[in-house]
């Protein structure tokens, strides 16, 4: 099957007066199950919709936006695969010098919130003319009033922003189609109010009066209020976060003044295994567009072009994710047939080299519901799945998963099979039966090398970023060791961390550099906790309350505080050298200053004599590795 037009010549070759739908993104067109963009528009072109693609247009006039002309039902407006503001801006707020979205990963393609801008030009080219829904991470995680970190203030609903008809939240498949048939049948996009997964504005004046007699709609604190009260916005926060579920869910609405609500329905229902196959089965080029060939491609497709999604969904629940309100917390999980398939498809690829790079999706080994109970009675409101511990109902299973990678080992020209998404420790310690994972996974799936994310290692910062207690990573550490000391393999882990999370003081960046440190651990990466919108740990960032415990946290904001944090993990890196020491001094640990293994770091005056040499890398050079004593 062709690439979908991105011309208006490619549209009149295929003899269509207009399209039905133009769908506008702020990547470049990469026509692979991994990129939304691409799964909406094969969506609607296997419902028989005509869609045109209008990948990162010129957004400083209009005139790019009357490319195909005015489309037949209504624009459908992303970001991309990623929030512009996380793909422009790094945690300490400096341009991003690289886009994996763009052309030759060349940045500037896009505007600074471009999910607005779109909009917006839109608007100037057509005025109220043709509808306008936008989706996407970027309106997915703002689709109500939030706390936005590159403007250090509390916006608006991105539906008012963008001045948009409707906002589809989550993963739309369902809501697409839904909507696709509403206009088709000559509906006005105003009065599409009812459907699951969307969000619209109602401005009649009378939504309170109107809507006395459901009992399911809660009505949030207003904009003005969340934007006055730090108690507010994390009371608004938790309502929201606890109605993620198809089935639990409720109706919210905020106001914003003037007789103008946001309404958010209920979450749409997640697609069935049958409908989850269909989805990644439609008919995918696989790659980007032919037109970003002279620029050296789409960097963003290198990962991804040899790799299976799974998996939907995730049940992890921590703080810091924006699953549990993009994606929900219910896993889908595709059939293994369907799997097979797609593998087969791969290995006929001219460049497949004979390595799935990852069979996976939020979480690698997360491939069944949590429990029976969801299934009818939703997932829990006022409890998480593994944490403070798994619950007694969760459903630990490893065996399908283990049986789908050994049919995709055994594949004719499969060398290897990566578990590459990550996989969650705590839960494969809670499987009676782990053990035969945990040997298929040293045995035939890592390469030298596993990436986790304990996350931390202070037990006080994973409760606040609800991950199991440090007791659990070391059960899990001597037990990787043991598997591979058995198989006779050196294997090491990579373990990502966060530094200056919501919680974590310095004297617990000393805590975790302390058990680096004694157990030979250096990690690859570390990333400074990024607030993006919608999280639980964004909201104890930007609040200083933990809305589930309803607790204050304290929070890393000064600059100087956030480097040592984050220098602390690194302490081996000679750059690093004199915050660390600024740290110790801070919170009166000079003991761990020092000549010699156990000292973090050495005296100033003698790293001053050796021209600010650290103390020591990691063994052998290999960045990451457990080291061996």
């Amino acid at each position: 099957m062709p690439f979908l037009p991105v011309t208006a010549e490619e549209v009149k070759e295929r003899g269509w007066e207009s399209p039905d739908f133009v769908l506008v993104t702020g990547d470049a067109y990469v026509d692979h199950s991994s990129f939304g963009t691409a799964i909406i528009a094969r969506v609607l072109e296997s419902l028989g919709y005509k869609v045109a693609i209008l990948p990162q247009p010129d957004w400083r006039d209009c005139e790019d936006f009357k490319r195909f002309g005015k489309p037949r039902l209504a624009f459908l407006v992303n970001s991309g695969n990623v929030d512009s503001m996380v793909n422009h801006y790094s945690v300490f707020k400096h341009r991003r010098r690289t886009d994996a979205y763009s052309p030759g990963g060349e940045a500037g393609h896009r505007p600074d919130r471009a999910v607005i801008v779109y909009c917006n030009r839109i608007r100037e080219a057509y005025g109220k003319e043709v509808p306008v829904i936008i989706g996407g991470i970027e309106a997915s995680l703002r689709r109500l009033g939030h706390y936005d970190y590159w403007d250090d203030k509390v916006r608006n609903s991105i539906l008012i922003d963008s001045q948009a008809d409707l906002l589809i939240y989550g993963m739309g498949e369902h809501a697409i189609a839904e909507i696709a048939e509403a206009l088709s049948s000559g509906l006005d996009v105003n009065d599409i109010t009812w459907i699951k997964g969307t969000v619209y504005r109602d401005s009649s004046g009378s939504f309170e009066e109107d809507n006395a007699w459901d009992d399911r709609l809660i009505i949030l604190p207003s904009f003005a209020e969340i934007k006055a009260s730090k108690e507010k916005y994390a009371e608004s926060f938790l309502t929201q976060y606890r109605n993620t579920d198809c089935v639990t869910g409720k109706r919210l609405a905020e106001y914003y003044g003037k007789g103008v609500y946001v309404v958010q329905n209920p979450p749409a229902d997640p697609l069935t295994q049958q409908e989850l196959d269909d989805v990644y089965e439609l008919p995918y080029m696989r790659t980007y567009h032919p037109m970003y060939e002279e620029k050296g491609g789409i960097p963003a497709i290198r990962e991804v072009k040899f790799s299976l999604t799974s998996v939907r969904g995730c049940y992890g629940g921590c703080s810091f994710c924006a699953l549990t309100y993009h994606q929900g917390r219910r896993v889908q999980a595709r059939s293994k047939e369907s799997l097979i398939r797609e593998a087969k498809i791969l290995i006929a690829d001219p460049d497949f080299k004979g390595y799935i790079h990852d069979v996976g999706g939020p979480t690698a080994n997360f491939r069944q519901r949590a429990c029976e109970k969801q299934l009818t009675h939703g997932v829990c409101t006022h409890r998480d799945c593994l944490y403070p511990k798994p619950c007694p109902n969760l459903e630990v299973d490893h065996s399908e998963f283990i049986d789908l990678l050994r049919e995709l080992r055994s594949l004719p020209g499969v060398k290897k099979v990566f578990i590459r998404s990550g996989i969650r420790f705590d839960y494969l310690m809670a499987d009676k039966n782990g053990g035969a994972f945990m040997e298929e996974l040293c045995k035939y799936h890592v390469s030298g090398e596993l990436k986790v994310a304990p996350e931390h290692i202070s037990d006080n910062v994973l409760r606040r970023m609800h991950k199991p207690p440090k007791r659990v990573f070391e059960r899990f550490c001597k037990e990787f060791e043991a598997e591979n000391k058995r198989i006779n393999k050196k294997q090491y882990i990579i373990p990502y961390f966060i530094s200056s999370h919501p919680g974590a003081t310095l004297e617990d960046a000393c805590e975790l550099s302390v058990y680096l440190n004694e157990h030979g651990f250096v990690p690859d990466q570390v990333q400074d906790f990024y607030p993006t919108p919608a999280t639980l740990s964004t909201c104890m960032y930007y609040t200083g309350i933990d809305p589930i415990a309803g607790e204050k946290v304290y929070t890393a904001h000064d600059p100087e505080e956030k480097r040592m944090q984050r220098a602390m993990l690194h302490f081996n890196k000679p750059e690093n050298a004199d915050l660390v020491r600024k740290a110790l001094h801070k919170i009166h640990r000079e003991d761990l200053i020092g000549y010699g293994r156990k000292y973090l770091v050495k005296p100033e005056s003698s790293a001053h004599r050796e021209g600010g040499r650290g103390r020591r890398s990691s063994a052998g050079g290999a960045r990451g590795k457990r080291r061996n004593r």
